[in-house]
């Protein structure tokens, strides 16, 4: 069969689909990427052996005239294209990119990665989301989430229906290619790290604000931050704002990089003080590494946490709570720092190997009528 995965940036697809664009194509599937192009766009055909059909998305922002020409758009490539099933990931795959595979009679399969902003701020905008997605899920053959609140809350409001929705453990993440180091060790000064791009809704402005208390309760306390600056659409750090955060000196900054396993084993200890999640990627990474975690209480986050055993929870929106946590991990002895990221292995490996949602997603597309002969 031929299967088309769209999602909102290139970058997306190879830094979290490609598993499940091997898994495809090792049950004989061809597998198209259609996203907007980006520095990405070559290394998913040369390095994964799709092939890349791009399309002009806009990916933040609601107007009814360009979402319907994005609709057009999608329609046209499904038309030219002929997959057989399309997998759309984030908002606006899901809404046009369903409205369209359904006008082109292609059956879909939707995931939902995380709400954004839709449910985090209620407005005109999040209001219209909220009745695209009511329309648009009527159609998809199944529609995946990654975490069971967010499952129930599309169900609560009628968006979804409960026969179509599944739930992944998130994306799943590769044990075997994030694993702990083959030594243990606590870092003096104590270092902590938050891979994240750098928007609001992550929780940056409290990670900063929790690292200016970090230092001063823990002097020479190192308070890492990894992740790629993201200024569109109103919900990312303004870059003038950003470093005059940075120019504090409570944080390194170190920029973006696709060695993320290898800071996460530089660390102690990993950091996420997001609002909401679907299911974090970088958490499953750094639990897979053997790192123990402090993130939000929150739905997606707190599924990646057992509190008090391979990490804590803290309060969202709490610099200070967020701090006080981050204090408590830096005061643990080697020995129960070690024990909390033993914690974290075993969790990745029995709840969130990337193996168990490739075996649905796989079970989901064999579930298709395949191509008509």
């Amino acid at each position: 069969m031929r299967v088309a995965i769209v999602l909102n940036t290139s970058w997306n697809i190879w830094n979290f689909r490609a598993g499940l664009v091997r898994a495809l194509q090792a049950a004989g599937h061809e597998v198209l990427a259609i996203a907007p192009p980006d520095d990405y766009s070559a290394r998913l055909e040369t390095e994964l052996g799709c092939r890349f059909v791009p399309i002009l998305m806009e990916n933040k922002g609601t107007n009814p005239a360009k979402d319907a020409q994005l609709t057009r758009r999608f329609y046209k490539i499904y038309k030219r294209e002929k997959p057989d099933v399309v997998l759309h990931y984030t908002i606006k795959p899901n809404i046009y990119g369903t409205l369209a595979a359904r006008l082109a009679g292609v059956p879909s399969i939707n995931n939902v990665s995380g709400l954004g902003t839709v449910f985090l701020i209620r407005n005109v905008v999040s209001r219209v989301a909220l009745g695209l997605y009511r329309v648009a899920f009527r159609f998809p053959r199944r529609v995946f989430f990654q975490n069971a609140d967010d499952r129930e809350l599309f169900i609560a409001h009628g968006l979804v229906r409960a026969e179509i929705a599944g739930l992944l453990p998130g994306s799943g993440v590769d044990t075997a290619r994030f694993r702990p180091a083959a030594a243990f060790m606590r870092n003096e000064p104590f270092v902590f790290l938050m891979v994240a791009r750098v928007l609001y809704e992550k929780g940056i402005q409290e990670y900063f604000e929790a690292a200016k208390i970090v230092r001063q309760a823990a002097p020479g306390t190192r308070v890492q931050l990894l992740g790629a600056l993201d200024e569109a659409g109103g919900v990312g750090v303004a870059r003038a704002v950003f470093e005059s955060w940075l120019e504090a000196g409570d944080i390194e900054y170190l920029g973006r990089s696709d060695d993320v396993a290898g800071y996460l084993h530089r660390a102690d200890c990993v950091v996420l003080p997001s609002y909401r999640e679907g299911t974090p990627k970088t958490l499953l990474e750094a639990a897979a590494c053997g790192k123990p975690l402090v993130t939000t209480d929150v739905p997606g986050c707190r599924d990646t946490v057992q509190d008090g055993q391979n990490g804590y929870l803290c309060q969202v929106r709490s610099g200070p709570d967020l701090a006080a946590k981050m204090l408590q991990v830096l005061h643990l002895g080697a020995p129960a720092l070690q024990q909390m990221g033993h914690a974290s292995r075993a969790l990745a490996e029995t709840r969130f190997d990337e193996k168990l949602v490739l075996d649905q997603y796989l079970a989901a597309v064999a579930a298709v009528p395949g191509p008509k002969k």
